[in-house]
Order: C-alpha cells, then structure tokens, then sequence
C-alpha cells in the first residue's frame, strides 16, 4: 500500500489517499488514533465512484471518527478510473431497462451484474484490510458498513475480522446468494429506505428474514435512495461501539 496524499481536516481527522495493486482508496484517521491506542476500524461500503461518492464517504467517516473509529474505503471494480468490463456495462444497461420499463428485474441480469463484482471485490477488500491493519495507529475488531450489500454478505461470511456489519439495502442480491445470507453469524443492522425508488422492497425484507445472525435489526424509515434520516449515523455508532469495543487489535491477527 503506497500513501499518495495526506492532509488534516479541521476537525483533526487526518485523510490519506493510497494505491493499492492499483486501486485506489482512502483512509481517515481519527486525531486520537496511536500506536499505543490504535483506532478501530470501518470498512465503508459504497456502490462505485470514489470521487463521484466522496462527499457521503468522508461525511460518514468524520461521523465515526469523532467517535474514535477509522474508517477505510477502496474503489470497486469497473469504477471510477479502474478498467470497464464489457459484460458489467452490459447487464448494467440491461438493468437500467428493466427498471425504466416498470417491470420485474430478471434474476439472470441481476447475477450477470452481481456475482462478477462479489468475486472480484471481495478479495480486494480483504487485501485492503491486511495492509490498513498493518498500520500501528490502526486496529480491530472490523466493521463492514454500507453497500453494494452483496458485497456486505460475502465478508461477512468469509472474513473473521469483521464482528458486526451495517448493511445499507438499497442494491439487488442474487438468489443464489441467500444462501450465503443464512450462514451470516455476526450481529447486524440493516438500513432499508422504504421508499427507495431502485431497491425490491419485498426483496430486501426477505433477505433480512434470511440473514442468520441471533442479532439482528431493520431500521427501516420513510423516504427514497439518498433521504437516510441524519440520526441513523448516530445509531451506527452506537451500533459498532456495541461490537467493537472490548477486544485488543491482537485478537484480529490469528
């Protein structure tokens, strides 16, 4: 992981830009954040365009910051400046369509556009978190919060660093990764836009009922994609002060 900006915020986040195997991504550090009292970290989950997202992204990591949480995110395949692939294009218009005509999304587009990026992302990510963790200042336990929620199920079930998860609803999951869902152990907490104009309500109810875990919540409030009530932050917070708090950053390396 090669760092290619650093800069303070004024709230004494500091945020620093990094390449790694070629994929961009960004880390904020709370000011608190030390060797001695390394600062646990949030993975921030996003749907692609890490410039176009930044203004969400760095809200939602200076929220977690000011709570004592880092906060780390990289780009997804075939977005922002990361090559296209011509079959994600594709079922990404076919997608657009689907939707533009009213109809149901057939579950074949929805695996074309879903399951490529899960295998892809998902390793990526966890390299990430094997180069973030290596840092003095940054320790675990780990949380996953946001979407593409796809991306949320699958760390969820194969990386044992990540102890709690806020999954953001508001993508389409493949039906063949229900499956997946239900050996899903760690405490969650879903939001779903009720409202939300792109996401199968219906879809993303069932998928809660599948997930696995003794621990789970549905904050589910009014409004569309981009309407998520400012408190939710302060219930994130809460949420991972829950689940990650009591475990020393070593217990994360074995």
């Amino acid at each position: 992981m090669k760092f290619t900006s650093e800069q303070c915020l004024d709230d004494g986040v500091v945020e620093r830009e990094f390449i790694l195997d070629g994929i961009p991504g960004i880390l904020w550090t709370p000011g608190s954040a030390s060797a001695s009292a390394p600062a646990r970290l949030i993975l921030l989950g996003h749907p692609g365009g890490l410039h176009k997202m930044y203004p969400r992204l760095a809200a939602r990591a200076r929220h977690s910051a000011a709570e004592g949480f880092a906060s780390a995110t990289i780009e997804l395949p075939g977005s922002g400046d990361r090559p296209r692939s011509a079959a994600a294009e594709q079922a990404r218009a076919d997608l657009h369509r689907a939707l533009a005509a009213g109809g149901p999304v057939d579950d074949e587009i929805i695996d074309r556009l879903v399951l490529p990026l899960v295998d892809t992302a998902v390793p990526e990510w966890r390299a990430a978190l094997d180069s973030i963790l290596s840092l003095p200042e940054i320790g675990g336990p780990v949380g996953y919060s946001g979407g593409v929620i796809a991306i949320g199920i699958r760390l969820a079930v194969v990386e044992p660093r990540i102890r709690a998860a806020l999954l953001f609803a508001g993508s389409f999951v493949p039906l063949t990764m229900f499956e997946e869902a239900r050996q899903v152990t760690i405490p969650l907490q879903v939001l779903l836009q009720w409202d939300d104009e792109g996401n199968d309500r219906q879809m993303a109810l069932d998928l809660f009922d599948a997930f696995g875990s003794r621990e789970k919540t549905l904050h589910a409030n009014m409004g569309g994609h981009t309407g998520v009530p400012q408190f939710e932050g302060d219930a994130g917070n809460r949420f991972f002060a829950r689940h990650l708090s009591g475990c020393l950053s070593t217990c994360l390396c074995s």
